[in-house]
C-alpha cells in the first residue's frame, strides 16, 4: 500500500536529495501544495533535458517515467503548455553534470 505525501513535502525531500549529491536544484513553479502535480525537469550543462512526469504501474504504485528529451527551450515549451491546463502544478528543475534526477532513491530510510 502506498502513502499519499503531500506535494510540499515530497518536493522538499527530493530537493535535499539533490543537493546533497552535488546537483544544483530549485523550484521554479509551485502548485497546489497538498496535492499539486509535480514535473521534474533534469538539464545538463550542454543545453539538453529531460522531463520526467508521475505515472501508476499495474499494481497502482506511483513512480516517474521520463516523458521528453531534447533541447533545454523544447522542454521548457512542453512544460509552459502543460501548465496552461493545470494551474498546480508544479516544476522541479534539477542542473546536474550527469543528468541524475534523484527520483528512484527511497524518499524515507527505515
Amino acid at each position: 500500500m502506498s502513502v499519499r505525501i503531500k506535494t510540499h513535502i515530497w518536493a522538499a525531500a527530493l530537493i535535499r536529495r539533490a543537493q546533497a549529491s552535488g546537483a544544483f536544484v530549485y523550484i521554479a513553479q509551485k502548485g497546489d501544495p497538498d496535492g499539486g502535480v509535480a514535473l521534474v525537469k533534469v538539464r545538463t550543462p550542454d543545453g539538453q533535458a529531460s522531463l520526467y512526469a508521475p505515472e501508476r504501474n499495474f499494481d497502482g504504485e506511483r513512480g516517474y517515467r521520463c516523458v521528453a528529451e531534447g533541447a533545454e527551450r523544447v522542454i521548457d515549451e512542453t512544460i509552459r503548455k502543460r501548465a496552461r491546463f493545470d494551474p498546480d502544478l508544479w516544476t522541479i528543475e534539477i542542473e546536474d553534470r550527469e543528468g541524475r534526477h534523484f527520483l528512484t532513491e527511497p524518499l524515507f530510510k527505515d
